[in-house]
């Protein structure tokens, strides 16, 4: 039977993305075409648990969908994984009547989504927010694409310079335990070498690329290095390296945060005006504990059990291998 929802809100949670206003706007709209009361929730689950939630209508998300960042803010909040702030957390949302959630965030978020359903039966359906394309079930998530277009822009311009002085560059990236960000952006940039999470890479190894590089005229090098990488961070790296292989000047940039803000790309404001749209649907048709996510180019349900629990996002093969044969 599809539940009597009247009162939907949303929030964002964790780290931000681009592409999450987009998302915004379209779960209010959609609710509001579809006669759906709907409510904003600032601050992600902490704004849960402190009553700050907000009654939306169509204009408050005029203007945002080029927006970077979140309109609703964002938080990480340590009490909502207690039972007390869960509790909390609903009473505040029977106070508004709230119906269902649309959750916008990445696995912490999901991780709270779905025992806070468990706990207090509450519809919820995910949204994949975060830049690192490490949710099972979504071929891409929201902010990925703005992300690699930074780190390529960026990148572009250290390139210049590099050539100018004859120097190697490690170019930090994020991605903890993911290496979408990195692999994408090394065969975007032309670099010469990346250096992945989920691919083990020795410093020998790294050395002799850069060797034969060296040796056929290289006028400078570029080593993207995921910032979760076995061998440690790029400034540790780039020490050890420098200690066997002293070829080039070198020097080393990390993009950090760079690589959350700006303006999403197109790509990342129709993703995210599709999952919204979706979101608010599939609530409607009485489907809950699901995250929305784009398979080929349609959208497909996964339980928030599999994408958490699932294989993450498995690099391309084809990718691995053209990194190693497009830098020689």
């Amino acid at each position: 039977m599809k539940p009597n929802i009247k009162n939907i809100a949303v929030l964002t949670s964790g780290g931000d993305a681009p592409g999450m206003n987009a998302c915004i706007r379209a779960v209010v709209r959609t609710g509001i075409y579809n006669g759906i009361n709907m409510f904003g929730v600032f601050q992600g689950y902490q704004g849960l648990i402190d009553n700050n939630i907000i009654p939306m209508d169509a204009r408050s998300v005029s203007n945002i969908i080029h927006l970077g960042g979140t309109i609703l803010k964002t938080a990480r909040c340590l009490s909502f994984k207690t039972d007390e702030g869960m509790d909390l957390a609903f009473e505040n949302l029977k106070a508004h009547n709230i119906d269902a959630l649309v959750v916008i965030g990445g696995d912490g978020t999901f991780t709270g989504a779905r025992r806070f359903a468990q706990r207090h039966q509450v519809n919820v359906i995910g949204v994949p927010g975060t830049i690192d394309n490490d949710l099972y079930g979504s071929d891409f998530t929201l902010g990925y694409d703005t992300a690699i277009n930074t780190v390529i822009e960026a990148i572009d311009k250290i390139r210049d310079t590099a050539d100018s002085h004859d120097r190697l560059f490690f170019v930090e990236v994020m991605g903890r335990d993911s290496g979408c960000i990195a692999l994408r952006s090394a065969i975007a940039s032309g670099s010469e070498a990346v250096l992945l999470p989920e691919k083990a890479t020795s410093i020998d190894e790294l050395v002799k690329q850069l060797e034969i590089g060296a040796a056929t005229k290289k006028s400078s090098s570029i080593v993207i290095v995921s910032e979760g990488h076995k061998q440690g961070g790029a400034y540790d790296i780039a020490k050890r390296v420098k200690e066997k292989f002293n070829h080039y000047d070198t020097k080393v940039t990390i993009l950090g945060h760079l690589q959350r803000g700006g303006s999403p790309s197109s790509f990342d404001r129709i993703l995210g005006s599709r999952l919204g749209y979706a979101a608010v649907n599939e609530l409607l048709k009485g489907n809950t504990q699901k995250m929305v996510g784009l398979r080929g180019n349609e959208i497909a349900l996964t339980s928030l059990d599999e994408a958490l629990t699932a294989h993450t996002f498995k690099l391309e093969n084809d990718l691995l291998e053209m990194t190693k044969v497009l830098s020689i």
